[in-house]
Parts: structure tokens; C-alpha cells; sequence
């Protein structure tokens, strides 16, 4: 489920709600969700997770690479999925860093909910 979950959140086809959803505390990050599902890199994005390990009954670590086109753009990253309200999500940490590393490393301009996750 947490892979399924990764996988439809990644995916640039995926409806925005639905998108915001999976995500962890998502509706805080609906603009951004909403501003990047048509734009650039992120319109031809998919992930794919290679390993999920259980910490907790709520948390996961979760080894995923991001696709462009099918072809491998950030491998083997390291990212986490928590299960919020019976949905296994994204973690925060994970789209935040991501959001910093579009933000050529920056966290500056980042929503404040990204400095609560790091």
C-alpha cells in the first residue's frame, strides 16, 4: 500500500485532490501541489519505491527514485511515509526536501510547514 501510495502521489496524472491526500498535513502544500501538477519536470514525474522498511505501526522508510520521462532523475533517495488518518502518506520530510532540492538547495521561500518537518 505505502509503494501504491508513492507511486499514484508522484504521479503528474494523478488528480490534485487525490494527490493532496496522500500527502502528510497535504492541504497545507494544496497551492504547491496545484502549481507543479502542470509545470515542467514535475508534469513527467513518476516514482518508483524500491524498499519499505516499518519503524512503527505509523511510520516507514521508504528507498524510492524519482522517474523524468521514464528515465531515472534522483535514485535510491531516502524518504519516509506515515500513516495519517488510516492513509498510508508521503511524509512531510520527504516533499520538503524534494521542494528544497527544486529550490536549487534552498528552504528559503519553502512553506512554513516544510520548516516543521525538517
Amino acid at each position: 500500500m505505502i509503494a501504491a501510495n508513492w507511486a499514484t502521489f508522484f504521479n503528474a496524472k494523478t488528480p490534485v485532490a487525490k494527490r493532496v491526500s496522500l500527502l502528510q498535513d497535504g492541504q497545507a502544500f494544496q497551492s504547491i501541489i496545484k502549481a507543479q501538477a502542470g509545470s515542467g519536470l514535475a508534469a513527467s514525474a513518476t516514482a518508483k519505491v524500491t524498499k519499505v522498511t516499518m519503524v512503527s505501526s505509523s511510520q516507514a522508510k521508504v528507498t524510492y527514485s524519482i522517474l523524468i520521462g521514464g528515465q531515472s532523475a534522483l535514485s535510491n533517495q531516502a524518504g519516509v511515509a506515515v500513516l495519517q488518518g488510516g492513509t498510508w502518506k508521503v511524509g512531510l520530510a520527504s516533499f520538503c526536501g524534494l521542494l528544497a532540492l527544486e529550490n536549487g538547495g534552498k528552504t528559503s521561500g519553502l512553506p512554513a510547514a516544510c520548516k516543521s518537518a525538517a
